[in-house]
């Protein structure tokens, strides 16, 4: 059995699932530090031209250490999933290998991450050596055999607790296991814990008073975003190949691009939703949070196609994402969003934009700018939050009701704003949502694809984002997802691309916004910018 983290543990210097310690509530970890902390501000100054002071541009290359006769010795927990996945296929490396490397990563790094709510070290063993055995003798092999992950506390195995971040679920294993995990199954993957999530995924920063604070992949002070924290920052740290996230307004993008990883908004309804708690049942979508984009192309094929149990699930072809990156097509035509999505943007996030163009132009692919309607996006961002919320409330209605004091202060507060929003105003949200998608495409007529930031501003530090209270809290929820709960409303597919880093170390990303059903589209433009630059391929401090 997993040994869980309760949200009762506050571990004030904690050591990962498998040691918890109680102590006084509310300690919290300590700041950066350790074998990951700290960011070498030192190697990130400016190198001359126009963007701003301290921006790094390119990349630098991490040569793997030697080893006997001077062969490079891999560094398996460090490899993309798609090299892992294809190296235990091939034999030149065994999953029990790959495994021991990750569980050494955790337990060294996830003390001062506070990214894993759960460790099933020995369960994680039994399936990496059964994976083995399985390849020796012959017997086929899924897309994703052998390769470690672990997902948001929030998608369900039967049998099993997921706490869903929230001390309400303390001890309720579980009837059902998710779609999304019985694919994953099948594939070969082998799922290692279950990762830190905002309580009922409520909230972007990533911050939740039941657990420990979950940091940073890249400098402990700072925020993880959330909801989806530990999904972002278990794969940013090389702690897990890939991790399922979910999305209500920016809960995968967000976390991906403040840990230098990629994250996945799917079509809604192209990935099944059966077995993963609801948040908002109009929006919510889950996706991966993966190292490259062809990693999240082969996750995309395992999880994504039609579900008889989610009725919300779409009737779209499945599979071929990955094939599709290699195959002969016209180049996709990305628009530069011009009006909302570039409204207010801080110097730094505006040059990392800029640069990322001007990637895609050299990468072959034509950029041009493209005005979109302004004031019809603005109007999104007011409906998404009065969307959400009435959802919300209306999932926790009976709870709220029955244990109201369990709630954490933060998300008992955004609940009740839900129970005060009329429902005429929830049904016209509702019913403007298809003209607005038209209106969108409209303006996206001439380009296959947007280009975007995901967030406007630097990754915030976690003092400038906890203890806020009225109009404060707000203008900081709209600071961080400003930029992604728009897609969301239209239920459009996007994805979050590492694209640098700013004055201090921290990550930059932009997103790459498409058309309903255009995954593959949007993977093809992704795969391309990675070829040409190797944000992706960077290590947080401490390798």
């Amino acid at each position: 059995m997993p040994i869980r983290r309760t949200p009762h543990d506050h571990p004030a210097r904690a050591g990962p699932p498998v040691e918890c310690r109680a102590s006084a509530p509310g300690a919290d970890r300590g700041a950066a530090g350790g074998a990951a902390g700290g960011v070498a501000t030192a190697a990130c100054r400016g190198r001359g031209g126009a963007r701003p002071r301290g921006l790094r541009y390119r990349a630098i290359g991490l040569p793997a250490p030697a080893g006997r006769d001077g062969e490079a010795v891999m560094n398996w927990a460090a490899a993309s999933l798609t090299e892992t996945a294809d190296a235990i296929r091939s034999g030149r490396v065994t999953a029990r290998a790959v495994l021991e490397e990750v569980l050494e990563r955790i337990a060294a790094r996830d003390p001062h991450l506070a990214c894993f709510v759960a460790l099933d070290a020995a369960g994680a063993r039994r399936a990496a050596d059964a994976a083995d055995a399985g390849r020796a003798a012959g017997q086929p092999l899924g897309p994703l055999h052998g390769v470690p992950m672990a997902h948001k506390d929030m998608v369900y195995r039967a049998g099993r607790v997921s706490g869903c971040g929230s001390r309400l679920r303390d001890g309720m294993a579980r009837m059902e296991t998710a779609t999304v995990l019985d694919r994953l199954d099948a594939a070969g993957a082998i799922e290692i814990g279950q990762l830190a999530m905002v309580e009922f995924a409520m909230g972007p920063h990533g911050y939740n008073a039941n657990y420990p604070q979950c940091r940073n992949a890249w400098n402990h002070d700072h925020i993880p975003c959330g909801s989806s924290s530990g999904s972002g920052v278990a794969v940013g740290a090389r702690l897990v190949h890939a991790a399922l996230g979910s999305d209500t307004g920016g809960s995968i993008r967000c976390p991906a691009a403040v840990n230098g990883v990629v994250g996945l908004l799917p079509t809604y309804g192209r990935v099944s939703r059966h077995g993963v708690m609801p948040m908002s049942f109009s929006l919510d979508v889950v996706g991966p949070l993966a190292r490259t984009v062809r990693d999240a192309a082969r996750m995309l094929d395992v999880i994504a196609g039609p579900d008889p149990l989610d009725a919300t699930s779409l009737d779209l072809p499945a599979g071929g994402f990955e094939a599709a990156l290699d195959a002969p097509a016209p180049p996709p035509r990305i628009g530069l969003a011009r009006g909302y999505f570039d409204e207010g943007l801080h110097p730094e996030v505006a040059w990392g934009l800029d640069a990322a163009a001007e990637e895609f132009r050299r990468a072959g692919l034509a950029v041009e700018e493209v005005r979109l309607p302004a004031d019809l996006l603005h109007e999104v961002a007011e409906l998404h939050p009065l969307v959400m919320k009435a959802e919300g409330a209306a999932n926790h209605l009976a709870q709220m009701r029955a244990a109201e004091a369990r709630y954490t202060q933060e998300v008992g507060h955004r609940l009740h704003a839900g129970f005060f929003i009329p429902a005429v105003d929830y049904i016209q949200a509702l019913k403007l949502r298809a003209d607005y998608l038209r209106q969108m495409l409209a303006a996206m007529a001439g380009v296959d694809l947007l280009l975007a930031p995901v967030l406007a501003i630097p990754v915030p530090t976690i003092a400038e984002t906890t203890g806020k209270r009225g109009r404060d809290y707000l203008d900081m929820v709209v600071a961080l997802t400003r930029n992604t709960k728009v897609v969301n409303y239209l239920g459009l597919p996007a994805l979050s691309l590492p694209a640098g880093f700013d004055a201090r170390g921290l990550p930059l990303a932009v997103q790459l916004i498409g058309r309903p059903g255009g995954e593959a589209v949007l993977l093809r433009a992704g795969e391309a910018y990675q070829r040409r630059t190797d944000w992706h391929r960077r290590l947080p401090p401490g390798g």
